[in-house]
């Protein structure tokens, strides 16, 4: 059996030539210096061996990584602050937070800064430097496109290897509709800046704000109030992704669409053909419906959610697939495969693509459990020499790097062998390695 981590950071070609122009004069000038030009600025400083991980590119400096804080008075939430080293040499300037575990998201990193003295310790100015990164850069991978009207444009943090990096802010773009996913406290401060970059792209007509309003109340924020700025109260959108036609539920889970996952599923209907495939947390039968393009002999979708369903057998008669080909239950996840494993009942691909289990750091160790236990039980009816695609979009299980620590764990607790192969997809718009390199 096969089991691919999904999702890896991904690496791909270099695209520095859709940087802003940088000055001759970066390379002499340090962001120290840039600093000393602005009053109040306030320095935080990170524990010793707490830095690397930050250079490395993890966006978010979270509260027990800081040693001290320099400046009086102290920043409140939504200043810029520099980022520090235990001996005090700025890495990096973000945006701080008084009330999150998160107390800085990183925006640049001392080298990014100086190579572009224009945005550095400017939000304004790198917001518009990296929403046009973002769009040429989708741009350059050909979205839109006529089969596919679908896309992400922004990616929070994962898009850490990218210049169009913005912690906090999802963007998915759905046609001429652009739908914000908001779970940090500075997105909501600088909200009419971002709805204006994305009002100057071309064929949008409307944003949709979808505030994540629990996690914004852990960054102090309390916007149970909030209106949404795009009057036409639209609810649903059709869209096509590499030529599949869905529609959308713009009241659905996080952005209503996972479109982070496109490549994944273009991946599943080019290797299903005569397979039988399961598709375990399928929501509006993303993977299933590339799993029946691509010829499968027989798909099934599993899901807790009415609405969800509602959706995928919608998606089905929208492109008119086989009903006897592809079909959809609602049953807990956890109970259909433990009754399945008892009959012995396998797939020759099994998807397993879970809610966020862990959404923050604290339930860590309850949430690899839940994993772990999930996992193992999609080895046991998968068939043997058969092809186990899992994923992951909780971001502390990412960070911890346990993930694949977790399948190993499920391996045996399932008593299977596995060959594990580290897929780099699902980190928005980007092409994967179709080789599948073995780890």
């Amino acid at each position: 059996m096969l089991a691919i981590q999904l999702p890896a950071r991904l690496v791909v070609r270099s695209i520095t030539s859709f940087s802003s122009t940088s000055t001759t004069a970066a390379t002499a000038t340090t962001l120290q210096e840039i600093a000393a030009t602005r009053k109040g600025l306030a320095k935080v400083v990170l524990k010793k061996g707490k830095t690397q991980i930050f250079r490395d590119g993890s966006p978010m400096v979270y509260s027990g990584a800081v040693d001290r804080i320099i400046g009086r008075p102290p920043p409140k939430t939504g200043d810029i602050v520099l980022v520090a080293d235990g001996l005090e040499k700025p890495i990096g300037w973000g945006l701080y937070n008084s009330v999150s575990m998160f107390c800085v998201r990183l925006m640049q990193l001392e080298e990014e800064a100086t190579r572009d003295l224009n945005c550095a310790l400017d939000m304004e100015k790198l917001l518009e430097t990296r929403f046009d990164a973002a769009i040429e850069l989708r741009r350059s991978l050909g979205l839109p496109s006529v089969d596919t009207t679908a896309y992400r444009l922004i990616n929070s943090e994962v898009d850490i290897y990218f210049i169009c990096r913005l912690s906090g802010l999802i963007i998915d773009v759905f046609g001429d509709v652009a739908v914000v996913a908001s779970s940090a406290a500075w997105v909501e401060q600088y909200k009419s800046e971002i709805e204006l970059h994305i009002r100057t792209m071309k064929n949008i007509k409307h944003i949709k704000w979808r505030p994540s309003i629990d996690i914004l109340k852990e960054e102090g924020l309390d916007i149970t109030d909030q209106t949404d700025s795009d009057s036409s109260m639209l609810s649903e959108v059709k869209v096509i992704e590499n030529g599949i036609c869905y529609n959308v539920s713009l009241a659905g889970q996080k952005t209503g669409f996972y479109a982070d996952q496109r490549e994944n599923r273009r991946l599943i209907s080019l290797i299903s053909k005569g397979q039988k495939v399961l598709d375990v947390f399928c929501y509006s039968g993303g993977f299933a419906l590339n799993a029946a393009k691509g010829g499968a002999e027989y798909v099934i979708g599993i899901d807790s959610s009415s609405p969800a369903l509602e959706l995928a057998e919608e998606n089905v008669r929208l492109n008119k697939f086989n009903p006897e080909k592809i079909s959809f239950m609602r049953k807990d996840a956890t109970e259909f495969m433990k009754e399945a494993a008892s009959r012995q009942k396998v797939w020759d691909i099994v998807i397993l693509d879970p809610p966020k289990l862990a959404p923050r750091r604290k339930v860590l160790q309850n949430a690899s459990g839940m994993y772990r236990n999930l996992n193992s039980l999609a080895m046991k009816i998968t068939k043997k020499g058969g092809l186990l695609m899992t994923c992951s979009c909780s971001g502390a299980i990412t960070q911890s790097g346990t993930f694949l620590r977790i399948l190993q764990g499920a391996a045996s607790l399932a008593g299977r062998k596995i060959t594990i192969l580290r897929q780099a997809g699902a980190a928005c718009d980007h092409p994967i390695d179709p080789s599948y390199p073995e780890a």
